[in-house]
């Protein structure tokens, strides 16, 4: 029978701790100063959805619209590759349809207007406050529930895992200039179950070897649980990441940036589930006494006499 070779996952803890560190700060610079490129859902606008007799081609509509005078258009294909959405940002305007049908033709090329819609930006700033809600209640939730599980320590490891997450991939979004809608929203909360998952395995196997490796330290027990979690963490991630690339290659623009929140949340995820969860464990100072149930007063006396 052949032993498995134990990773020395926490001999590279510091080195870890660095970049996630730098990670983070590059992270909340770039939202602090530069903020994150808010879709129409959040700031309010225009929907307009127009039919084209053959399949369009949305580089060239951009163009036109931009050259019209329209800032920043988002075309996307809507349904067939003949269905163009476009959503243009801002208080609407009175004609603001005939103007974009003007920039694209005014209909000499089969253009035809099928459909206006506008959202408002009180629904935005509500969208926005429920989000952000939602996300810290999560956090909360999910801090109460590890520490009850398992221990206060692992609860401190798991949220900060998932603070790390989040504040790295709302980062990305900022730091590319990406579109933060609410399809990326979801995404991030996504993103926290997913990590949330990685993280309660990885404690769950720490929790049992803490009681079974009686003489070993916390050190070579973290390292062992790591190691013989790996495999299911690889597995995991891997097929994840095929179905994510899957759609962010064909699903569509429509979902492209919900695709690539997605991805590099499963990256940050799986990192912070082995390098940050754990990282926090050694810091604290867990100890398998930490995992054992309160000796009850008079205990000792039991079956005696």
């Amino acid at each position: 029978m052949t032993t498995q070779r134990i990773i020395d996952f926490m001999g590279h803890r510091k080195l870890a701790a660095i970049v996630s560190a730098l990670l983070i700060i590059a992270s909340l610079l770039s939202l602090s100063f530069k903020g994150v490129t808010l879709g129409l859902d959040f700031t309010g606008g225009t929907q307009i959805e127009v039919g084209y007799q053959q399949p369009a081609d949305l580089e060239a509509i951009r163009s036109q619209l931009t050259t019209a005078g329209f800032e920043s258009p988002v075309v996307v294909h809507f349904g067939s590759e003949s269905d163009v959405l476009i959503r243009l940002q801002g208080k609407p305007e009175a004609g603001l349809s005939d103007e974009v049908l003007k920039a694209l033709g005014n209909g000499d090329n089969g253009l035809e207007l099928r459909r206006v819609d506008y959202v408002g930006p009180q629904v935005g700033d509500e969208l926005r406050e429920d989000g952000g809600l939602g996300m810290l209640a999560a956090l909360a939730i999910v801090m109460l529930y590890v520490a009850i599980r398992f221990q206060y320590k692992f609860s401190l490891g798991a949220v900060a895992a998932l603070a790390h997450d989040v504040i790295i991939t709302l980062g990305f979004f900022s730091l590319t200039g990406m579109e933060f809608d609410l399809t990326v929203l979801a995404a991030v909360l996504a993103v926290i179950g997913y990590s949330l998952n990685d993280t309660i395995v990885v404690s769950d196997r720490i929790r049992e070897n803490f009681r079974l490796l009686r003489k070993s330290d916390a050190l070579s027990v973290i390292n062992e649980s790591l190691t013989q979690t790996l495999g299911r963490t690889l597995i995991t991630s891997l097929t994840t990441l095929l179905v994510l690339f899957a759609l962010f290659l064909f699903g569509g623009e429509l979902i492209h940036n919900f695709a690539v929140a997605l991805i590099v949340g499963v990256f940050v995820g799986t990192y912070s589930s082995i390098y940050v969860a754990a990282n926090i464990l050694l810091t604290l100072g867990m100890t398998r006494e930490d995992l054992l149930p309160p000796e009850k007063e008079g205990e000792e006396f039991d079956g005696l006499p």
